[in-house]
């Protein structure tokens, strides 16, 4: 999540919701600026990297000094990374990374694909809470340091896992259809109970899913210049 501005922001309370991480800005693909209409939805991706990119080179123009040192880093930063290859390289995993992928893949096509509803959600949250335990347990066959392509590809399935773990129990969660969320079961948006930001996060270890809520923005920067746009149905 960020702001307008394309300042990350991390939720500390309820009545935190939008603390700012101290440089750390984000636009394009990795960022949800939720500006109503400015995305990839209301406009396209090539006008949302321009618009936010352009706010995030401002954002470090305006608190940024030429010259200016960066906070020393920990000793120990990085190691956990590091820890991970070399886990992964000298490892005797026995799940192929291969297989995991494509059950993971299929898990997320079948159940959480372009329209959802209730029973398929769930059975896919049980599926990819059996599936996630293999992740601490790939087999990675090549062992170089050299054009690894099966170490990366591994890497790659420890992201991919996570994210679908996080888009599954989110849409399994969201009873209503919104933007590209569409539920069968649920086929109107439910203003009256969520408008508002879905916000997941994992255990990497245990794959445990938490999920909390932003709210929404609904002011603009200056209501004198441009009024607030209200939701309006998305139809065809």
């Amino acid at each position: 999540p960020t702001l307008y501005s394309g300042q990350v922001v991390r939720k500390k309370s309820e009545t935190e919701p939008d603390c700012e991480v101290p440089g750390l800005l984000a636009a394009g693909e990795a960022a949800c600026a939720s500006v109503h209409g400015a995305n990839r939805l209301g406009a396209n991706s090539l006008l949302d990297i321009v618009v936010f990119g352009r706010a995030c080179a401002n954002q470090v123009a305006a608190t940024s000094k030429p010259g200016q040192k960066h906070k020393p880093l920990s000793p120990s930063v990085g190691e956990e990374t590091i820890a991970n290859i070399d886990r992964l390289l000298s490892g005797k995993g026995h799940a192929p990374t291969a297989d995991v992928r494509l059950q993971m893949q299929k898990t997320m096509q079948r159940h959480c694909g372009v329209f959802r509803k209730q029973d398929l959600l769930d059975e896919g949250v049980k599926k990819l809470n059996e599936l996630y335990p293999a992740i601490h347990d790939l087999k990675v066959n090549d062992k170089s340091l050299i054009w690894n392509s099966d170490l990366i590809e591994t890497l790659e399935l420890q992201n991919l896992m996570a994210n679908a773990m996080l888009t599954m129990y989110s849409a399994q969660n969201r009873t209503e259809s919104r933007g590209a969320h569409a539920r069968e079961d649920f086929p109107d948006r439910n203003d009256a109970e969520w408008t508002k930001h879905t916000l997941s996060n994992i255990d990497h270890k245990s794959g445990k899913v938490g999920i909390d809520y932003r709210p929404v923005h609904n002011y603009t920067l200056d209501e004198k210049e441009m009024f607030v746009v209200s939701s309006v149905k998305r139809v065809y």
